[in-house]
């Protein structure tokens, strides 16, 4: 009797499991195959991405989520004069997988290639990259965005390298894991900037010191902080390194810096992206340039140096952002220049990556996000 009545039973207790599925947001530069955002059911049970929606948009390049996942934001990475730029908002239906244009504003510059939003959800941060700028825009109750408040720009600094680092240029605006500071790395000038910000007004200070220096040359690019608070790691696009800091009170304190070029190559990295695994003990940098790889670091944990692990190749061209899906058995690459998200299944005691043979064909990825089903 009780065999016969587990049996009645376990279909249904296996319904009424958590679904492995989650959803893939995927920014794009428009043109050739793609036409904005696209949403994807991911199972990460088996590493396959089903299409579920797109919306059309102009160069959504860089996505972001709110933090209640009821809504979607999305830069239009476009120019017009230093006034171009735009950041659009959507609503996201989690039962259908449909994403609702809400309105949009401009960013106050040209070509914003990155947005953040705070933890309360009440504000964005936007990096203008041609402009050299960073803008800050209130959200609303329903999820619309209102006009730029804050607007801050560097005319005059330049950086070594004459034809990346001619002014500056504003690559990312990210907000620390305790949301009482953003951090702006610019490429031009070789800084990221951090301001203390207050989450009741948006309101930006320069925070003391105002910066933290990258060395000359480097072009600082994307940020990623580690899981416990304690350490930021930065990712250098023109030297292809990567800087380790201490992270106290939004002091950066440098303790180390390594290269994502594996030792006796020569060649331009173009270094895109920067990634901690949920757990914290491994790092991944994305190289596009002359070598389309992933470097991979073990983290050590109590003073958050990184060592080389190896290198995976992207198995496709110009790998921009990367991501783990919600499981973090999976990472995900997009190689914008093949048309192509390189599904890799991750080994949690290793960090190491093999290819899941599940690729998923979009035009011109540059951004994944997930929301959780």
């Amino acid at each position: 009797m009780k065999n016969l009545i587990l049996c009645l039973f376990l279909p249904v207790l296996l319904s009424s499991s958590p679904s492995p599925t989650n959803y893939m947001i995927v920014g794009t530069y428009t043109g050739g195959k793609s036409e904005g955002i696209y949403v994807y059911k991911f199972n990460s049970k088996d590493g396959i991405s089903t299409e579920v929606s797109h919306t059309k948009t102009s160069n959504p390049s860089y996505v972001t989520v709110s933090p209640d996942r009821k809504f979607v934001y999305a830069v239009s990475e476009n120019a017009d004069k230093g006034n171009g730029g735009e950041v659009s908002a959507f609503s996201f239906d989690k039962e259908t997988g449909i994403l609702t244009f809400l309105n949009k504003q401009f960013t106050g510059g040209d070509h914003p290639c990155y947005v953040d939003i705070d933890k309360t959800g009440k504000w964005l941060f936007t990096a203008n990259y041609s402009s050299g700028s960073l803008s800050v825009l209130p959200l609303n109750a329903d999820g619309s965005i209102g006009a730029a408040t804050k607007h801050i720009e560097d005319h005059d600094a330049t950086g070594p390298n004459k034809e990346r680092q001619e002014k500056p240029h504003v690559h990312c605006t990210i907000v620390s894991p305790d949301n009482h500071w953003l951090f702006v790395s610019d490429l031009g000038i070789d800084k990221v900037k951090i301001y203390a910000f207050d989450a009741a007004t948006g309101k930006l200070t320069p925070a003391t010191p105002p910066f933290a220096k990258a060395k000359a040359g480097a072009g600082p690019r994307h940020i990623a902080f580690h899981p416990n608070g304690k350490f930021a790691y930065l990712i250098e696009e023109l030297t292809g390194t990567i800087e380790v800091f201490q992270l106290q009170k939004g002091r950066l304190t440098p303790i180390q810096q390594t290269s994502t070029i594996q030792r006796g190559q020569k060649g331009f990295a173009g270094s895109a992206d920067i990634h901690l695994s949920p757990d914290g003990k491994f790092l991944y940098g994305s190289n596009r340039g002359d070598f389309n790889n992933i470097a991979i670091y073990n983290v050590n944990p109590s003073n958050g140096k990184l060592s080389i692990i190896g290198f995976q190749s992207t198995l496709g061209k110009a790998p921009r952002n990367f991501n783990f899906d919600p499981s973090g058995n999976y990472l995900l690459v997009g190689n914008q220049d093949s048309d192509e998200i390189v599904v890799f299944k991750r080994n949690a005691k290793t960090g190491l990556l093999t290819d899941n043979g599940t690729p998923v064909s979009v035009g011109k990825p540059v951004c994944i996000k997930w929301i959780a089903e």
